[in-house]
C-alpha cells in the first residue's frame, strides 16, 4: 500500500516539474489570448457577389469568430473568382468529372480609416463527380464550392492569424 502512495506522489512531482519547465520555455500557442484570438474575432467580413462569396463570408464568420453587433477593428473584403474545367471525359464525351478551382484575393481594411492594412490571395481546387440525373449534377457542384469556400476560409484564417501573431500588441 505504501508502495502505491510513493508512487503516486512522484509522479505527482514529476508532473508538477514538468508543468513548471514548460512555462518557463517561453511557448505561446499561435490561438493564445494575448494577441491572435481577440485579433481574429475583431475582423468582420464583407460577402462578395454570387454564392461561392456568401458561401466564403459564411465560413470566415465561424472560423474568424466575430460576433455581430460588437465593434470591428479590421473589414475583411474579398472577391472570388471561380472556374470549373472537366477533368473526366466518357467515350461519348461527356465530362463526369470536374475540377473547381475557386481563387481570392482578399484585403484587411482598418475599420477607422478604410486603410488596407494586409492583404492575400487564395487559390483552392476541389474535383466532384457530375451524374447524369441532373439535380445530382446540381447538387454534386453545390458540395464542391461548399468545400472549396471551407477550404479558403481555413487558409485565409492561418494568413490572418500568422499576420497577427507577428503584430506588435497595440
Amino acid at each position: 500500500m505504501k508502495r502505491f502512495l510513493v508512487i503516486g506522489a512522484l509522479r505527482t512531482s514529476l508532473l508538477a516539474l514538468s508543468c513548471l519547465g514548460v512555462s518557463a520555455c517561453g511557448f505561446t500557442p499561435l490561438y493564445a489570448r494575448p494577441g491572435v484570438e481577440g485579433g481574429l474575432s475583431g475582423i468582420e467580413t464583407i460577402a462578395a457577389e454570387g454564392r461561392g462569396g456568401y458561401l466564403l463570408r459564411e465560413q470566415l464568420d465561424d472560423a474568424l469568430a466575430h460576433r455581430q453587433g460588437t465593434p470591428a477593428a479590421y473589414k475583411l473584403a474579398f472577391g472570388v473568382n471561380e472556374q470549373r474545367f472537366a477533368r473526366g471525359v466518357r467515350l461519348d464525351n461527356v465530362a463526369n468529372r470536374y475540377e473547381l478551382r475557386m481563387s481570392v484575393t482578399w484585403r484587411l481594411l482598418d475599420a477607422k480609416t478604410g486603410a488596407e492594412v494586409h492583404k492575400g490571395y487564395t487559390e483552392v481546387s476541389v474535383t466532384y463527380d457530375s451524374a447524369d440525373q441532373p439535380y445530382a449534377a446540381i447538387a454534386a457542384q453545390q458540395d464542391g464550392q461548399e468545400r472549396a469556400a471551407t477550404e479558403a476560409a481555413r487558409k485565409i484564417q492561418l494568413d490572418l492569424a500568422t499576420w497577427l501573431a507577428g503584430r506588435k500588441p497595440a
